[in-house]
């Protein structure tokens, strides 16, 4: 069952057309090595000036996803977001269209790319007015087209929040979306994986041995609750997914382990909190 596109679901697939008529393929996307992230770029360039006092032949070769794009006539303020974070970039027409030929900034920039696109930059670093940290574009690559928009949150001078991705059934259902756009939630499956990575390290230095025990089990045990139940189909008989992974743990150490651990998902069909 195929579903209605809204009309900026349209306009993708049209802009995306064009530019294959301009002879621009984003699928699949090409292979583009950077050599920095936002964070790398934040690092090594924390003591960089105004733009007339930078060296343009210092490259710096970046990617990311377009998230909020200022078009001022001929020049334009753009944010790429990466796996690290959020970096600002400058675009000028005849920078990225030194010669008499100006459609990849009047065509693809301006009219063909829409937020959610991957482009890739070149240039050098510098700092605006204001002081923010900037890449100066001299090359523009068009990387791979989003044909489906994003949530647009924005943030007043206040700092308040609106049209944010909120709604916890649509974030639950379309968690790729909620990471793209709070960056918040991504952090915290960072989080995650570094307080995993802490505890494995730990329990590794103080000798004990990480182990796998089964997930399906012919008896569910270690534990008082309602387990899952599924049916292996060669052996046609019941089996169910474990409550508990403790009784197994006990028959390794039973086995001459001296210590034993597993970051183990048990599963109990009881309530939903």
């Amino acid at each position: 069952m195929s579903h209605a596109l809204s009309d900026q679901e349209v306009a993708r697939r049209e802009a995306l057309n064009k530019l294959r008529e301009l002879g621009i393929e984003p699928f699949p996307a090409a292979n583009f090595p950077v050599t920095h992230t936002a964070v790398a770029f934040e690092k090594d360039f924390a003591e960089a000036g105004p733009a007339e006092e930078q060296q343009p032949a210092a490259d710096v070769v970046m990617a990311g996803r377009l998230m909020s794009v200022r078009i001022m006539g001929k020049a334009s303020f753009a944010v790429l977001r990466d796996h690290t974070g959020d970096q600002q970039v400058y675009i000028a027409r005849d920078e990225i269209c030194p010669g008499d030929d100006k459609t990849l900034y009047n065509e693809v920039f301006k009219k063909l790319l829409h937020l959610g696109d991957f482009v890739g930059v070149k240039g050098f670093a510098f700092r605006t007015r204001t002081g923010e940290l900037t890449l100066h574009v001299k090359e523009l690559t068009v990387l791979a087209k989003s044909l489906r928009p994003l949530p647009v949150v924005k943030t007043d001078e206040e700092g308040n929040v609106h049209d944010a991705f909120a709604d916890p059934e649509l974030r639950h259902r379309m968690r790729y979306v909620d990471l793209v756009v709070n960056a918040g939630v991504r952090e915290t499956f960072l989080k995650r994986t570094r307080a995993v990575s802490a505890m494995r390290r730990y329990l590794d230095d103080a000798g004990y041995v990480e182990v796998d025990t089964p997930v399906l089990q012919a008896i569910p045990g270690g534990a008082a609750a309602k387990p899952f139940v599924t049916h292996h189909n060669a052996l046609d008989v019941p089996y169910y997914l474990r409550i508990a992974n403790e009784l197994y743990l006990k028959r390794l150490i039973v086995g001459g382990f001296h210590g034993v651990y597993e970051f183990s998902r048990n599963f109990r069909n009881e309530g939903m909190d």
